[in-house]
């Protein structure tokens, strides 16, 4: 296997799990670059993320970044990278940047591009009751998910899956297709396509009011919103008890027989119950 410098910047653990993919395959960053630590729980505890604690696990230089300036690229240069790459890193990054390296910067996108560039792919496919998605491998540019694709890859959607289900799914199909390529990469051998931009649609960051439900709309709508929002932020609504408005957080759905049907919730400052059980109550 020829060997390849390479720096890799990511932060949450989609990035993590990719760099365990790329080292049983042999790929070990000489550095890599995350996100600041920053303050999580309810102490609001400075915590680092996925990626960092993959660092120090592995026992590899971590750099965390506020920025990355022109000052910081200089510093890199002394690392001699072949390539950089990008999974999940959260910040813009500057043209310097992308082409120091000599093969410059390629990044995994959880999308088949040019469809659903941006933030939330994953989400967006979900939300949008897509029944395939993909994994895209492109030549960084300097505009949002605009580089040429250098290899892609299909995967079917099931109906019950959910956000963690589809995400490892994509992980471990990125992290492969990644340690597929990386051998043409390396010896220049790659043929990347130019993404069709009539054909390119953009998704945003999820916010937490993103989750809100309304139990009138069709089932197969709700049931999206829920899989697409599993674990965080989470969906939920409101209902009116004895004249006050309470947030119900739904902990719990199923889709059967073309019905979103409610198993567990947690209203507002109680503990989990059956949604059976909680209809029940006055």
């Amino acid at each position: 296997m020829e060997k390849i410098n390479f720096i890799f910047l990511g932060t949450p653990y989609i990035a993590s799990q990719t760099l365990e993919i790329l080292k049983k395959n042999g790929y070990i960053p000489s550095l890599i670059i995350t996100s600041p630590d920053k303050p999580a729980g309810r102490g609001l505890i400075l915590t680092p993320s996925s990626v960092s604690i993959w660092a120090k696990n592995n026992n590899i230089l971590c750099l965390k970044p506020e920025k990355i300036d022109d000052e910081f690229i200089k510093k890199l240069k002394d690392f001699n990278v072949d390539l950089s790459i990008v999974v999940a890193y959260g910040k813009i990054l500057p043209q310097k940047f992308i082409e120091f390296p000599r093969l410059k910067t390629i990044n995994i996108h959880y999308s088949l591009l040019p469809k659903y560039r941006g933030a939330s792919p994953l989400e967006s496919a979900l939300l949008n009751g897509d029944i395939t998605t993909g994994v895209s491998i492109q030549q960084m540019v300097y505009k949002l998910d605009s580089g040429p694709i250098i290899i892609d890859k299909k995967i079917n959607i099931e109906i019950n899956d959910t956000k963690d289900k589809l995400t490892d799914k994509l992980i471990s199909l990125g992290g492969d297709l990644l340690s597929e390529i990386l051998p043409s990469i390396i010896e220049e051998n790659t043929k990347p396509i130019m993404q069709d931009e009539s054909n390119a649609t953009n998704c945003t960051k999820i916010k937490k009011e993103d989750g809100e439900i309304n139990l009138n709309d069709q089932p197969i709508k709700n049931w999206n919103k829920y899989r697409a929002f599993y674990g965080w932020p989470g969906t939920y609504f409101f209902i009116e008890r004895k004249g006050e408005k309470i947030r119900i957080k739904i902990k719990e759905a199923i889709y059967e027989n073309n019905l979103f049907i409610i198993k567990k919730i947690t209203p507002q400052g109680k503990k989990e119950i059956s949604y059976e059980d909680f209809l029940k109550q006055n």
